[in-house]
């Protein structure tokens, strides 16, 4: 895994066999999958092509679960966890199915404080914005700073000074900052749907998944899994990182992700050619 001071590797330096051990990805959304907003056809058929290659995706977001889902029933993924681990979305026999990692007490509990403390928010930071689509969210409150508005890094600083202020665990992404009540974290959110999904643990299997990401609230993933990956647009946090993943792509957002792709697609497409692999 990468130390707390270790820069990424190119991706090109992907050990082969490392590549070729790779039975799934986790991956970000918002300028990981997204360029401008927008899921772009070269990151949607990277996802086709890994699914139909027998390599399922995740994607794991701090977007709520209004948002993702529409993006669940079409996107070529196997489940996307929402709102920072908080709720799994996955297509099932009968149709698309919705969990959530707290139970409705303690989630119609914390809607009163979440409501206070986004009240909190809007009275006491000059320039807070909730995010646009905070309609949709269930377990969290999230402040647009980079999506739909501008909000200066002090102000960010005190946004997040306040959400712990009031017990809450908070993060920042490339856009929002979200808090919210609860333990759960995108790591929870990756063991919670391997678990539900696929009947396996995590901890047996890390480093046989990869993890791509784009920002500081993906240091935890980051720190995790030994095939970390960042694409490009992440130098621009270089000087807040303190967990580094352990490749980065040469191109950024969707085009960092399709590079991801097309590697692991191509080391099992040799390995296939070469015949069965030896111990990892």
């Amino acid at each position: 895994m990468p130390s707390e001071i270790s820069r990424p590797r190119p991706l090109h330096e992907l050990p082969p066999r490392q590549a070729t051990g790779i039975c799934g990805v986790f991956t970000d959304i918002d300028d990981t999958l997204t360029t401008d907003g927008c899921i772009t056809g070269e990151a949607l058929g990277a996802l086709r092509q890994l699914s139909d290659a027998g390599i399922p995706v995740v994607a794991i977001t701090g977007r709520p679960m209004g948002w993702s889902e529409p993006f669940a029933q079409t996107w070529p993924v196997a489940a996307i966890v929402a709102e920072n681990g908080a709720v799994a979305l996955f297509r099932g026999a009968g149709g698309l199915q919705i969990e959530y990692e707290q139970d409705a007490a303690t989630r119609a509990g914390n809607a009163q404080r979440l409501k206070a403390v986004a009240e909190r928010l809007l009275r006491e930071i000059p320039g807070v914005q909730l995010a646009r689509d905070s309609a949709g969210r269930v377990t969290d409150i999230a402040v647009d700073h980079s999506e739909f508005t501008n909000l200066p890094p002090e102000r960010i600083r005190q946004v997040l000074a306040l959400m712990r202020d009031e017990g809450m665990e908070a993060s920042v992404s490339s856009i929002h900052v979200n808090g919210w009540f609860g333990s759960h974290t995108k790591l929870s959110g990756a063991h919670w749907i391997v678990r539900r999904l696929f009947g396996r643990e995590l901890a047996a299997e890390a480093a046989q998944w990869a993890y791509v990401g784009d920002s500081t609230n993906d240091q935890l993933m980051f720190g995790h899994f030994p095939v970390s990956v960042g694409v490009a647009n992440l130098l621009r946090f270089a000087d807040e990182l303190t967990v580094w993943p352990a490749y980065i792509t040469r191109g950024e957002r969707g085009a960092g992700f399709a590079e991801v792709a097309q590697l692991l697609l191509a080391a099992r497409a040799t390995q296939s050619n070469k015949g069965p692999a030896g111990p990892l």
